[in-house]
């Protein structure tokens, strides 16, 4: 199964489009679209939804999601990838590592791993 991905909050809503024009075949919502949790979702359940969902979450909240994301393990959660958006990154850069991650891997490639983007 291809990346399934979920853009936080706090990412642009220019991203998704940028994405979608990059990779038309990718399957990427943003919180508060229609079908992914509404804005402001609390964290806890937002990890929920990834998990029963498989999406790997984009963010750039290095302040609520880690604890939140601690609490959600120790629950005996796990996600499909959480991928740390690098401060002041420029949306096209963004997009290019986002394309690497969904045509060199599969989903499970990024169960409960955390990793910073751009690599």
């Amino acid at each position: 199964m291809k990346v399934r991905f979920l853009l936080d909050e706090n990412q642009s809503p220019r991203l998704k489009t940028a994405i979608i024009r990059l990779i038309p075949s990718a399957d990427v919502l943003r919180v508060g679209d229609s079908t992914a949790p509404a804005l402001s979702t609390p964290d806890m359940d937002l990890l929920r939804y990834l998990e029963l969902t498989r999406r790997a979450l984009i963010t750039a909240d290095r302040t609520t999601i880690p604890t939140h994301l601690e609490a959600h393990r120790t629950a005996g959660g796990l996600h499909w990838g959480i991928f740390w958006v690098r401060p002041r990154m420029p949306i096209g850069r963004l997009t290019e590592s986002l394309q690497i991650i969904w045509e060199a891997s599969e989903a499970d490639d990024w169960i409960n791993q955390e990793n910073w983007i751009p690599f």
